[in-house]
């Protein structure tokens, strides 16, 4: 027997969450093409592909919901059934968390001083995972039927989730450990890399739980469709992680500069003791004080430079010019995420 909440209801919930959360994706797309019109092209391309995916994967997931519900009403029979837009739509959330999982390896492998040890088994995994949905989609759109499927292909679906959990953890993992490790060596930007990290394990946790608990559900209770009503949520919740990250350099902006403009100005009185540092007279405010002292106010002005590899290679008429490894520096790559 068909238990409709079950099937039916974790359908139609999981489409109301996922069109709400496609809403969010494109109110955060707006806000990025307005807060950042002179951003680098490359980040302007991904933001508008994130959006155009998303948006599809939103009209898939409404017309999976239309064929079970209103072309299907009343034959519980057909809840077997593989839809063609249900198996595109794991596609689709397949190349959105690739596009994601790429980007913030790009992250990590100029923290990381181009280390491909770390940004290889990454974009690996990444790999593996989409090439697993791909397969998971063509065999349920060849099989027809979850029965089928589950019988023969149940491993690779497993593997796809297991593979995105992994690379979320990898992520969080390494990306937190490089900027940790490159926090002595900018006092001033210490709370701004706290917050590039707090930012970065709460959206890679969120992404991360909903795909795990999307994979228990489809190892332990195989008779329902709760797995998809929440694989319907995964994609979106990649896409607002990866804009909420590029939407939060302009407020981070902002407090450094409003900690840069609080700080202390650097003075150094020579000869004079801390009590007699400024001698005050309110009769005569032009007098000087009697002990001959040299009074010297050191200016620190620090001019950040923020440089994409693109342009770089694009725009330099020779190798000699700029040094290949400039822009594998750490510190360029915390300026980018600001």
């Amino acid at each position: 027997m068909v238990s409709v909440p079950a099937t039916y209801g974790a359908l139609l919930l999981g489409g109301f969450l996922a069109s709400a959360l496609s809403g969010i994706v494109t109110v955060q797309s707006f806000v990025y093409f307005k807060l950042y019109p002179t951003d680098l092209p490359w980040r302007k391309a991904i933001v508008a592909v994130i959006w155009a995916l998303d948006s599809v994967h939103t009209a898939l997931v409404c017309a999976s919901i239309w064929i079970y519900l209103i072309q299907n009403f009343g034959d519980t029979s057909k809840i077997n059934d593989i839809p063609n837009p249900v198996a595109m739509t794991i596609a689709l959330t397949a190349i959105l968390t690739f596009i994601v999982h790429c980007f913030f390896a790009h992250r990590i492998h100029k923290l990381s001083h181009c280390d491909w040890r770390i940004t290889a088994p990454l974009l690996v995994f990444a790999f593996l995972r989409l090439c697993s949905a791909s397969v998971t989609t063509a065999e349920m759109i060849h099989l027809k039927t979850f029965t089928e499927f589950k019988r023969e292909f149940r491993w690779v679906f497993t593997l796809g989730l297991a593979l995105s959990s992994l690379v979320d953890v990898l992520i969080a993992v390494f990306l937190c450990h490089s900027l940790r490790a490159n926090r002595k060596a900018s006092s001033s930007m210490d709370y701004v890399i706290n917050s590039v990290i707090l930012y970065t394990l709460e959206n890679n946790s969120l992404t991360s739980a909903a795909t795990v608990v999307s994979m228990i559900c489809w190892l332990v209770m195989p008779t329902n469709l709760i797995f998809m009503g929440l694989h319907f949520v995964i994609s979106k919740l990649y896409a607002n992680s990866l804009l909420a990250t590029l939407n939060a350099r302009k407020q981070l902006r902002q407090e450094r500069a409003q900690r840069g403009l609080s700080a202390e100005l650097p003075l150094a009185f020579p000869g004079l003791a801390p009590s007699n540092r400024f001698h005050s007279n309110h009769h005569n405010s032009s007098r000087v004080d009697p002990i001959g002292t040299k009074l010297e106010i050191n200016v620190e002005k620090t001019v950040e430079y923020e440089v994409d590899v693109d342009i770089v290679t694009s725009h330099s008429p020779s190798p000699s010019t700029i040094s290949p490894k400039a822009s594998c520096h750490p510190s360029e790559a915390i300026s980018q995420m600001v």
